[in-house]
Parts: C-alpha cells; structure tokens; sequence
C-alpha cells in the first residue's frame, strides 16, 4: 500500500462537520416537503434530500435525521407525499423546516388526500405518492425508500426552488 492508498484508509477525516457542510453547499438540492399522516392528521418535514432510485420498479428516496420527531410519528403509516416546491413557495420551505406535529403548519395551507392519504399540496410543481418500501438507517439518518404508487405535476410553467449555499432561489437553465 503506497501513502495515497493509506490516506483513503484512514480512521478520520481531516475536516469537521462545519467545513463538510460549507463544501456540500456547493452541490445545490431541489426542495420538497415530504408529508403524510400522523395520527389521523396532516403531516410533514421540508427535506433537500430527495431522489430518484430506480425506474423499474419506481422508487424515490429520501433522508429524514433519525432525531426527526415529525418522521417518527409519520413513519408508523407507511406511506408519504414528496411535494417538489416552486420558487414562489420558499415560504413554505421555511414554514415546514421545524420539528414537531400537531403545531398548525398546515392550517390556511390547502392541501388534498393522495391515493395513500398522504398531502398533496395546492401548487406544487410535481407530487410522488409512495408506500415505503424499506427504511435503513446510516449515520444519523434515515434512508427512506418509497415506491411509487401516483404522480403528478403541475400544467404551468414554473421554475423549481433550489437550496444552495444556505440561500434558496430559482433554477436557470444554460444555454
């Protein structure tokens, strides 16, 4: 084994968390709020880590942190709502960035019943409604995996809300 090879091998990083944070800020995430029911009531979590898995079959992902009370109690229901916000919706994004269920944060949000309950809502520019499929736990979080059960989109034209380096905004395609 030569030095580089003992360098990937080694126990710990030569960085912290803040430095992994700021560097991983570069990489910029759609956001979404993942909902679905606790209780008999609405509930969800704005969550940046959102993906497609596969299209055959259709699976999304997603990593919720293991502390997130609104997961634990939404995660007994087995099903959730990915809403993929617009740049005019960055008020939502804040308004779900919180923990806790129960608080209101749906209250004047109008929103409908998916095929699995969950909330689809009002003018998002795109829904996936899914059953989970599985959930593993790394680090200090949760991966998630849904399969998708119904979709949609929204007929206007919109521009996604994008997160990146700490700032949310719009997305503008090259040329």
């Amino acid at each position: 084994m030569d030095d580089a090879d003992a360098t990937l091998h080694d126990d710990g990083p030569s960085f912290d968390a803040k430095q992994f944070r700021k560097v991983l800020g570069h990489f910029p995430t759609g956001v979404t709020i993942v909902t679905g029911v606790a209780g008999g009531q609405p509930a969800g979590f704005t969550i940046g880590s959102f993906t497609s898995v596969s299209l055959d079959p259709p699976l999304v992902g997603f990593l919720p942190q293991i502390a997130s009370d609104t997961w634990q109690a939404m995660a007994p229901a087995g099903t959730f709502c990915v809403n993929v916000l617009r740049d005019d919706q960055a008020a939502l994004c804040w308004r779900f960035a919180k923990s806790g269920v129960g608080d209101g944060r749906f209250e004047d949000i109008p929103w409908s019943p998916s095929t699995t309950g969950s909330p689809v809502i009002a003018g998002v520019g795109a829904w996936i409604d899914c059953t989970v499929e599985h959930t593993y736990e790394f680090g200090d979080h949760y991966f998630v995996l849904g399969r998708v059960v119904d979709l949609g989109h929204h007929d206007d034209p919109h521009v996604p809300l994008v997160f990146y380096k700490g700032a949310l905004g719009g997305f503008l395609a090259a040329e």
